[in-house]
């Protein structure tokens, strides 16, 4: 099993051939944990999730998968990285 942090999991989809069906990004990534400011979570299962059907390029499987994090995955509401 894999552990990546969020910040890294964009370089990782860099890796896949585009384009790419929802259903072959999570079954890719199935064994991959993401460390979350909340916790852990499998990165497939969250990639099963996305709204969308097939991501033409890594950008777009990281902004799907944005979209399934709640808000608490992130980090503190209201805070951006430069904070101290």
């Amino acid at each position: 099993m894999n552990m990546v942090k969020l910040s890294r999991v964009e370089s990782l989809f860099e890796d896949l051939d585009f384009p790419v069906t929802r259903d072959e990004a999570a079954t890719e990534f199935s064994d991959t944990t993401v460390q979350l400011a909340d916790g852990e979570a499998n990165l497939g299962e969250m990639l099963s999730e996305a709204q969308a059907e097939r991501f033409h390029g890594a950008d777009e499987l990281y902004a799907a998968l944005n979209n399934t994090l709640p808000i608490e995955a992130v980090g503190e509401p209201g805070q951006s990285d430069g904070d101290a």
